[in-house]
């Protein structure tokens, strides 16, 4: 079983914001898939579940706010009885040029909150695989918790759909 989280912030006002660009993986390979989401109140999360290749896979978007994802991805993992190996989390990354993808199988959150409070569901050393997707940083004096809860800019939602293309695709050999 494989359970593949999107990390992004709940609310009309946040969804065409750069941290959110988890959910819209999500909500790709969600289509790609035929894996339709439903709000799961005990989960606190949006969840669909499907079959790819013999594999369970459950796909979700955690509906606590990005610093409180752990709450909802601890209720999942007890839900699917699934471990940390078998968690993969996708989410905003500042560190990487906007359109940058990353695939990483361990590591710290490099001060994401949303990433760091998964991390501390669990004990030093284990390992939660992650796709950082590049957000880039602000180019003007914007405090960076304010860059991430912007609108796409005009030339970021035209690169959009390819740089989503380029995280379902980086998933593409887990599936």
């Amino acid at each position: 079983m494989l359970l593949i989280i999107g990390l992004g912030n709940p609310g009309t006002q946040y969804t065409n914001t750069r941290h959110n660009v988890g959910f819209l993986v999500i909500d790709e390979l969600s289509k790609r898939l035929n894996i339709s989401l439903r709000e799961k109140q005990t989960l606190e999360a949006e969840v669909g579940e499907g079959e790819i290749n013999g594999q369970h896979i459950v796909l979700s978007k955690p509906q606590t706010f990005m610093n409180k994802s752990s709450r909802a991805v601890r209720k999942l993992m007890k839900k699917y009885s699934a471990k940390p190996e078998n968690v993969l989390v996708i989410y905003d990354d500042a560190d990487l040029a906007f359109g940058n993808v990353r695939m990483k199988p361990a590591g710290s959150s490099a001060g994401h909150r949303g990433m760091q409070s998964i991390l501390d569901l669990f004990p030093s050393g284990i390992n939660i695989a992650r796709v950082r997707v590049g957000i880039g940083r602000p180019s003007q004096d914007i405090p960076l918790d304010e860059f991430v809860l912007q609108k796409w800019t005009l030339s970021e939602k035209k690169e959009l759909e390819k740089v989503i293309e380029k995280a379902v695709e980086v998933l593409g050999f887990r599936l």
